[in-house]
């Protein structure tokens, strides 16, 4: 029996692998490379280069590899794009995840877990989030990503299969072990844009808006240590063998930072004052996003290890040395 993950070349893909391989399980990845890296995957794993969306390869797959649970992270994540280009989105996320359920259930998988966002929340206020929260994805990305988690709901009422949603926040940082990070070069998450200015691969930061009703006038995020996010997704599947049912689920600490926090840990950890400039406030931006991510720790018993912002920003930015050195 092996498990499915698609998009493993990826970022927060290529840290599910390293965790599924360290606990000994047989894991095969689905990755088209065109966001991800050959090189990420670790070498435990059988990597088939291939879309998600593609039924014949999927169901090939699940018959050869006797695939007995998929993890879905294939998709495109980059919000401002996605208004600028709706239908890349509709096509990549919600098109291919619909491919990818109906392999799914055409082959009698019973467990399904699906990368989420807390895009789906849209305009979220100062107070933490919890799953009951009102819906409201203010972009294409946030829409095309709730569309998934409705068809997960509507198949598992149709077939028998559970599915796992894990709505994510701000996910940062890098392997403790220097195995694999956020390695997309352009990429616009906050904690990389500064490391990479700190190591002088871009001559400032930009701060987006410093008028927000928050205690700096900066926008705060809750931002998530990949390595703790992909412990909720181990603990997920292992609760869905366990016979318990679907569980939709926010990955977050609780604890929110404002830009301006996120950028004095940069400059403290890397020792480099590097520039940062003053910017109006982009169009669709909310004052603070956080959520409470009690269910996690209730449900499935998760226990953050690497819930400090230094930590976080320690390993990111160790991560992206690491990656100039490897690329000089």
């Amino acid at each position: 029996m092996a498990i499915l993950v698609t998009g493993g070349a990826g970022y927060i893909g290529s840290h599910m692998v390293l965790n599924l391989a360290d606990a000994g399980e047989t894991v095969v990845v689905l990755d088209n490379l065109v966001t991800g890296f050959d090189w990420a995957i670790d070498s435990r794993a059988i990597f088939v280069r291939g879309d998600a969306g593609d039924i014949a390869l999927v169901a090939r797959l699940i018959e050869e590899y006797e695939i007995s649970e998929i993890v879905h992270f294939a998709g495109s994540i980059v919000v401002p794009e996605s208004v600028v280009d709706p239908l890349k989105y509709y096509a990549n996320n919600t098109a291919t995840s619909r491919n990818l359920i109906d392999a799914a259930v055409r082959a009698g998988i019973r467990h399904f877990i699906f990368s989420s966002t807390a895009a789906v929340y849209g305009m979220t206020g100062l107070e933490p989030v919890v799953e009951t929260s009102p819906l409201n994805p203010m972009s294409p990305y946030g829409r095309s990503k709730l569309m998934t988690e409705w068809m997960l709901a509507d198949v598992a009422a149709a077939h028998p299969m559970t599915f796992g949603v894990l709505r994510y926040f701000n996910v940062a940082g890098g392997d403790p072990g220097m195995r694999t990070g956020q390695s997309t070069p352009h990429a616009s998450h906050l904690i990389k844009v500064a490391c990479q200015t700190a190591l002088g691969q871009r001559d400032h930061i930009d701060i987006y808006g410093t008028d927000f009703d928050t205690p700096d006038g900066t926008g705060v995020r809750d931002y998530i240590h990949v390595t703790d996010l992909i412990a909720a997704h181990a603990l997920l599947l292992k609760h869905l063998r366990a016979g318990m049912e679907s569980s939709t689920i926010n990955c977050a600490y609780g604890q929110g930072y404002s830009v301006r926090q996120v950028i004095e840990a940069v400059r403290e950890i890397s020792g480099v004052p590097f520039r940062v400039n003053e910017a109006p406030r982009r169009e669709g931006d909310p004052a603070s996003v956080t959520a409470t991510g009690q269910k996690a720790r209730m449900l499935l018993g998760w226990v953050p290890r690497l819930n400090d912002l230094y930590t976080i920003v320690d390993t990111a930015f160790a991560w992206e040395r690491h990656l100039m050195l490897r690329n000089r």
